[in-house]
C-alpha cells in the first residue's frame, strides 16, 4: 500500500507530498518484516515522485495529512458506558458514587461493549495505541475486544483489595492469582500487539501487600508493566499520607511501584522531592489535561517534569470525565494549560505536545518502533483530510495537527499494517450495531444503580 500527502514523520519531520510505503507479506523485506513473515511494518519514506516510481504496482490511497496513529496513554475503556453520567463532580465522589458502582455492575457482555465502543472510538479519531486501565472483574473480554478490533494495547485487570465498593474488593492472593492467570494468557499475543500491566486501582484501594505483590509479580514475566494512579486529588494524597506517613509518590517508591517499567497517571500534585523520585527512577508520567480540568483536580507540573527529563505521555482517561477518547483534543488542552499556568506561550509548544501524544506514549507503553513513520517501524498510520475551513490555511502541519485537527477528520487508521477505519466505516465490525447494543446496554445498568 502506498499512502500519500503531507507526510509527519515526527515532531520534527515533514516530507510535503510525501509518501509511505506498507508492504503486503509478499514484498516485505528483511528489514520491514517480523518473524511470522507479516507486512506490519513500514518498507520506505520519502518523496512521493521517488516512491511510486519504486512501487508501481502498490494500491495508492491519497489523503492530505499522513501522520503516525497516536498513543493514549492512560484510557478507561470499560467506563465507556458511563459517558455524560457524573458530571460536575469531584474525583473522590465521582468515583465511589458514579463510576464504581457502573463498573461494579457489568457483566462480560457489558464489558465486551463497553471495551469494543471505546476501541472504535479510538481507531475512528486516530488513536491506534492505548495503555487501558479495566476494571476488577471480566479483564478476558476487553481483552478479546482489542483482539478482535485490532488495536494496539498494554491493558490489565484492576486490582482492589481495601476500601471499595461491594462487588469490586477482592482477596488479595485471589486478585494476584487472577492477574497472574490473565499474564499466562493475554501477555506478548498478537505478535506482540497485545501486551500485559499489571493494574493496581491507586493506593487508596490497594493495601501494601497488594502493592507489593504488583510488582512481584510484573518482575516474574519479561514485559510486563505496571499501570496506576498517582497523585491526582489532594484528598487522595491526604488519605495516603494518613495512613501511611508518606505522600503518594514515596509511598509508592516504597512499594516498588516506580521505575521504567511504571506507568503513573496524572501525578498533578508532587512536591520537589516527589519529582526527583520521578525523575530518579525513570517513571513514566501520564498527563490527563482534559480530566483534570473537568473534575477540578489541578494542573500538572508538566513543564517541570519535562525539564527534569521525566517522560510525559498523554491520555484521555475515561469518558465520564472527558467525554470523549479524542486524543487530538488532549494535545490541544495539553499545550494551552502549561501556557496558562506558566504565564507563557512557550509552554509546551506543539512539536512537544505531538512527540507527548505519539513517541513518549510509546515509550510509556513499552512498544518498541511505535509513534513515528520510519522505515522498519510499526505500520500505524492514520490519514486525515484537511477539506474543512479551520484547516484553511496551513502553514505548519504539525500545529495544524495539535492545534486544529479534530478527530473526526481523521479517514484512515492502519494498526500494525492492518486498515482497521477508512471512509466512516470500521473495517470488519457493524459499529451501529455495537452502538445501539452499547446504548440499550448502559440504559438497564444505570437503571438498576
Amino acid at each position: 500500500m502506498l499512502l500519500t500527502g503531507t507526510v509527519v514523520v515526527d515532531a520534527d519531520t515533514v516530507v510535503e507530498d510525501g509518501a509511505v510505503v506498507v508492504a503486503s507479506e509478499e514484498r516485505s523485506t528483511s528489514s520491514s518484516r517480523t518473524e511470522s513473515g507479516d507486512g506490519d511494518r513500514i518498507e520506505a519514506v520519502g518523496p512521493a515522485s521517488d516512491l511510486r516510481e519504486r512501487f508501481p504496482a502498490h494500491d495508492h490511497r491519497e489523503f492530505d495529512i499522513v501522520a503516525p496513529g497516536l498513543v493514549g496513554a492512560h484510557v478507561h475503556s470499560v467506563q465507556s458506558l458511563g459517558r455524560g453520567v457524573a458530571d460536575d463532580a469531584e474525583l473522590l465522589d465521582w468515583l465511589f458514587d458514579y463510576v464504581l458502582p457502573m463498573e461494579a455492575g457489568l457483566d462480560a457482555e457489558g464489558m465486551r461493549l463497553a471495551a469494543e465502543l471505546g476501541y472504535l472510538e479510538c481507531l475512528a479519531s486516530g488513536t491506534t495505541t492505548v495503555i487501558d486501565h479495566l476494571s476488577v472483574h471480566h479483564a478476558d473480554a476487553a481483552f478479546e475486544a482489542a483482539r478482535e478490533r485490532g488495536i494496539r494495547a498494554r491493558m490489565g485487570k484492576v486490582l482492589m483489595d481495601k476500601e471499595s465498593p461491594d462487588g469490586l474488593e477482592e482477596a488479595t492472593e485471589q486478585a494476584l492469582t487472577d492477574s497472574e492467570a490473565l499474564i499466562r494468557r493475554h501477555h506478548d499475543t498478537e505478535n506482540g500487539r497485545i501486551q500485559y500491566a499489571v493494574t493496581p486501582r491507586f493506593a487508596v484501594s490497594c493495601t501494601e501487600e497488594c502493592l507489593r505483590g504488583a510488582r512481584d509479580l510484573a518482575d516474574r514475566y519479561d514485559g510486563v508493566r505496571i499501570h496506576t494512579h498517582a497523585s491526582e486529588n489532594e484528598d487522595e494524597i491526604a488519605a495516603v499520607e494518613t495512613e501511611t506517613g508518606m505522600r503518594n509518590v514515596h509511598w509508592l517508591d516504597e512499594v516498588g511501584l516506580t521505575g521504567d517499567d511504571v506507568v503513573l497517571a496524572h501525578c498533578v500534585h508532587t512536591d520537589e522531592a516527589e519529582r526527583e523520585v520521578l525523575a530518579d527512577t525513570d517513571t513514566h508520567v501520564t498527563h490527563c489535561p482534559s480530566s483534570n480540568m473537568k473534575l477540578a483536580s489541578g494542573i500538572a507540573p508538566v513543564e517541570d517534569y519535562v525539564s527534569r527529563g521525566i517522560n510525559v505521555a498523554l491520555g484521555n482517561d475515561g469518558p465520564p470525565c472527558n467525554n470523549t477518547l479524542d486524543a487530538f483534543t488532549e494535545m490541544r488542552q495539553a499545550s494551552l494549560l502549561a501556557k496558562v499556568d506558566d504565564r507563557d506561550p512557550t509552554a509546551i509548544a506543539a512539536e512537544m505536545a505531538f512527540e507527548m501524544a505519539t513517541l513518549n506514549g510509546a515509550d510509556a507503553a513499552g512498544f518498541e518502533r511505535v509513534g513515528a513513520l520510519r522505515e522498519g517501524w510499526k505500520a500505524d498510520i492514520v490519514g486525515l483530510t484537511t477539506d474543512n475551513e479551520r484547516a484553511t490555511p496551513i502553514h505548519d502541519p504539525v500545529s495544524h495537527l495539535v492545534f486544529a485537527a479534530h478527530g473526526d477528520d481523521v479517514q484512515f487508521t492502519m494498526v500494525d499494517g492492518q486498515v482497521r477505519y477508512e471512509d466512516g466505516e470500521h473495517i470488519g465490525v457493524d459499529a451501529a450495531a455495537v452502538r445501539e447494543r452499547a446504548q440499550a446496554y448502559a440504559e438497564e445498568l444505570f437503571a438498576e444503580i
